[in-house]
Parts: C-alpha cells; structure tokens; sequence
C-alpha cells in the first residue's frame, strides 16, 4: 500500500511507501518541512497503482463458517431488521462476499445492504491498528432501486452492489487494509460508477443511517468486526479529502446531510458555484 499526501504549504503532491510513515523530509518545491502521515490516522486514498504490485495469489476458498455467519446476520437483524434476501456469491476468490438485504420499513424507509465474509480474515493492518483487523461494509438504496436479479443486467442498478463486493474484498486481495477515512478510487483516473451518476470514488465512514450498538461486533475476546458505511464521492469531494483532509470534507457533507443512503444526483458538496469565484 503507498500512502499520497500533500505538501500543507505549496500542495506538492508526494506517493511513498507504507514504511515511510512517520518519516520527516524536506519539500522538494518549497523546502517546508513535512511529515509523512501515518495510515493508522486513517485519512488516506489508496493508491490502485501501487495495489498491483501487491496481488495476493489467489489460493481455493474453504466454506465459510456458518456459525460466524449466524452471528453476523443475528448482528444485522438485531440492529436493523430483518433480512429478506442474500446476494450469494457462486464464485469467489480470496474471500466469499455475500450481501444481506434489508427492505425498507417504516423507521428505515429504503434498503440496507450489508456484507459477510470480508471478516472471515483479518486485514494486513499496520503496527497499532491491530483492533481494525476485522470489518464489514454497509450501503443504503432509495426504496425505488430496481434490485430484482433482472435488473442487475444494467450498470446502472447494479453499481452500488458491486463496489461493495470489490471493497470487501480488496484488503485479501492486495495485503491491505480498510478503516475509517480511507477512501479507494474507481480507477486510475477515477471514473464514474454508471452513466447515471459522476460519483467516482468511495469513502468509508460511520455508518450514519444507523443505531450505534450496530457499529461493532465482539465474536470473540480477540475479534471485533467493525461495520463501515461506504459513501460514495465526487471527484472534487476526493480532491478536498487530499488537499485540505479529511475532517473538511465532513464538514462540507454534513452541511448538505450526506449519509450512505445513495442518491445518484445528490449536491457535490464541494463544487464552486459562480457567487463562489
């Protein structure tokens, strides 16, 4: 994994190696002195280039564990309500994805899906962010999501589900990892989901739409899993992530409400209108 940051005087964009953290050097174009941040910070983009060159070997999958899976479900419908349909993966690699749907109900008017299996390993965290080795991801859809099998023939419905399959499964893939804040491109450059929507990236946060106790799962004294909303972004939002960080960004999302409830023309919350200029 390479962490990209940027310099906080001139902008001078830097990539360097995850064992670079922590390191402090000199800015090659205005000398200010800079510190290499550390990913336990939690407020990096991954680098998709520098992820190939970690590929993990794809090794035969055993089963999943059904009595973990049984915790996890128990987790969801305990938190959320319950499940009416499972997106079963009939071929995986590196871990088996499936993806749990709640319908909409009155407290929760839309779909929620979440993940299993991405726990069933643990992610390559590193030194200090050992409690994040174990997370599953969560997405929300507007009532009207077209979400019957048929209709996953189109991009255009079936995007969310899919990056929620690519996310949890890219930790295994490439030895990394995923917490909080970190965000992952779709593509180098980044490129729309589907032809109905300009979001580009996705940003995991707090789940937002739902109850706290469904943040965390203790299955044992040595695993939590931490369930994370993934909210996907526009490529200014990602643009004011690097520039200015991450805790800019939430504040320029919460003042427009953004949740992980997708809309696929919600406001950019970081696009300059003409009054701006």
């Amino acid at each position: 994994m390479a962490i990209v940051f940027r310099c906080d005087k001139c902008d001078a964009r830097y990539r360097v190696n995850l064992d670079k953290a922590g390191c402090r050097a000199n800015c090659r174009r205005c000398g200010n002195s800079i510190v290499v941040p550390n990913p336990v910070e939690r407020d990096q983009v991954l680098d998709l280039p520098a992820l190939q060159d970690h590929r993990v070997p794809s090794t035969p999958l055993p089963p999943p564990d059904p009595a973990r899976t049984k915790i996890i479900v128990d987790h969801i419908e305990r938190n959320l309500g319950p499940i009416d349909y499972v997106f079963h993966e009939l071929v995986s690699e590196y871990v088996h994805i499936d993806v749990h749907r709640i319908p909409p109900q009155k407290h929760r008017p839309f779909y929620t899906l979440v993940t299993s299996g991405m726990s069933e390993k643990p992610m390559a965290v590193p030194n200090g962010a050992e409690s994040s080795q174990f997370a599953e991801l969560m997405i929300c859809l507007p009532a009207q999501w077209p979400l019957k099998m048929e209709d996953f023939r189109d991009e255009r419905n079936y995007w969310p589900i899919r990056l929620l399959k690519i996310l949890a499964r890219l930790p295994h893939e490439f030895d990394t990892w995923l917490g909080l804040s970190h965000s992952v491109p779709n593509g180098e450059p980044p490129q729309p989901y589907a032809s109905n929507t300009k979001f580009c990236c996705a940003v995991l946060v707090p789940p937002l739409t739902c109850p706290d106790p469904f943040r965390t799962l203790k299955i044992n004294n040595e695993q939590t899993i931490h369930f994370y909303a993934v909210l996907p972004l526009y490529q200014e939002e990602v643009d004011c992530k690097l520039n200015e960080g991450m805790s800019v960004l939430i504040d320029r999302l919460d003042a427009i409400r953004a949740t992980e409830l997708v809309y696929v023309r919600r406001k950019n919350s970081c696009r300059k209108r003409w009054f701006d200029l």
